[in-house]
């Protein structure tokens, strides 16, 4: 078997078309993996940049300031989803969905829903990363490696003769594959794994995501085998394998979303955004007791200071912009289990779509997938309530301001 994987890569050493392909696949995976470790160098370096900016403009923001509604009024506080030591290999969600946000003691989710991505053509056209060349490019190539190994042999009438000269068709195709197969995974994966030991990702991240390119290979190498074996003209065979990589790779998954939108409709953020600026904007003319009776309901410790004697008091301003929350969680809900749910029902339909799951997969090792992202709200929910915590026990008895106990704000923690 040793003898006769020298003898095929001797004869590939010859084959112009194949080094061709095999240099592009070494290319293409240098391009991939430079442009995610630049992406996410620059995405480190912004919240560094922006964590030490955050804190010396909270600092000015709080000189000076002699109540507690002002204080938290002008206090803005930095949050960030930072990409993971892998997320180089799949930007996935971080494309299209925001990872850092500046909030402060108004109503959350008109703040999160706030789109604060820097580029949102990434989330139509997507990012040459490196999930989508082992999802897409790679089986491509891989078709333009193997679809003429028998053909060409039967183009020039030499079939016969090699399968009886080596004696069985396994010693001399399979040989044949195995080299063509094994160096384009090897090129694809070898810039992964050293932009890998670079970015200090974890041993098993990486043994995994070379699994799954191998994985994916392997089940490209059967189609175009399965195919090949079909008396039929180069071009044919080629054409078919380019259709069943069309239908696998572009169209179901494209048709697959379609129909996971349709039967998981969820509101989008422009109407949560609207609803929570409406219910705030209308709060400034209506009786404060309708802000300050649903406000009870939530914090029922602090009924005792929920009544408003003038015509301004800090505590109802920060009141109605409970309210808006209040107002909202039904449908931020309702977007929130929505996106879980076409999440949940996308990752069974990869199974039917070899390049989905690599994508899916790759997306879920570089926590950059769907859920990831709404972990990150989340943690901005729970720091937003760590926030109220901090302060409503301040404003509402009209505790006497002391500007020494803002020392003790919270400080966000990004999700681990």
């Amino acid at each position: 078997m040793f003898r006769n994987i020298v003898r095929e890569a001797r004869f590939l050493a010859k084959d112009r078309g194949a080094i061709f392909w095999l240099f592009l696949a070494f290319a293409l995976s240098v391009i991939a993996v430079s442009f995610g470790v630049n992406e996410v160098r620059q995405q480190r370096e912004t919240i560094a940049t922006l964590i030490a900016e955050d804190a010396a403009d909270r600092t000015n923001a709080l000189k000076g300031q002699e109540e507690w509604g002002s204080a938290a009024y002008y206090a803005f506080h930095f949050t960030f989803a930072p990409p993971s030591d892998f997320a180089f290999a799949a930007m996935g969600q971080r494309d299209s969905s925001p990872w850092k946000h500046r909030i402060r003691m108004l109503a959350l989710e008109g703040q999160i829903h706030e789109s604060d991505t820097r580029n949102a053509d990434f989330g139509l056209v997507g990012r040459f990363d490196f999930a989508f060349l082992a999802a897409s490019v790679a089986p491509l190539l891989l078709i333009l490696l193997l679809y003429d190994l028998r053909a060409s042999e039967r183009t020039v009438r030499r079939h016969d003769l090699l399968v009886a000269t080596a004696g069985s068709p396994l010693q001399l195709w399979l040989p044949r594959a195995l080299v063509r197969v094994g160096l384009l995974a090897l090129l694809l994966l070898a810039p992964l794994w050293l932009a890998a030991l670079i970015e200090g990702s974890s041993a098993t991240a990486l043994w995994q995501a070379s699994a799954i390119v191998v994985g994916s290979l392997l089940i490209w190498w059967l189609i175009a085998e399965l195919v090949s074996r079909v008396d039929a003209a180069p071009s044919i065979l080629l054409t078919t394998l380019i259709g069943i990589w069309l239908a696998l790779a572009i169209v179901m998954p494209a048709l697959s979303k379609s129909m996971i939108e349709a039967s998981n409709p969820v509101p989008n953020g422009g109407e949560i955004l609207l609803l929570q600026r409406e219910t705030v904007n209308d709060a400034w003319d209506l009786p404060k007791e309708d802000t300050m009776i649903p406000f009870v309901e939530d914090h029922p410790e602090l009924a005792d200071h929920a009544v408003i004697d003038g015509p301004w008091a800090w505590k109802w301003y920060y009141a109605f912009q409970h309210v808006g929350d209040q107002k909202t969680a039904p449908l931020v809900q309702q977007y929130r289990e929505g996106r879980l749910s076409r999440d949940r029902q996308a990752r069974l339909v990869s199974m039917l779509s070899p390049t989905s799951f690599v994508e899916r997969a790759f997306e879920k090792l570089a926590k950059t997938d769907a859920t990831s992202m709404i972990a990150y709200e989340d943690a901005v929910r729970a720091f937003h309530a760590e926030l109220r915590a901090f302060h409503y026990p301040l404003m509402f008895p009209d505790r006497p301001f002391d500007a020494e106990l803002l020392d003790g704000l919270p400080a966000y923690q990004p999700p681990p």
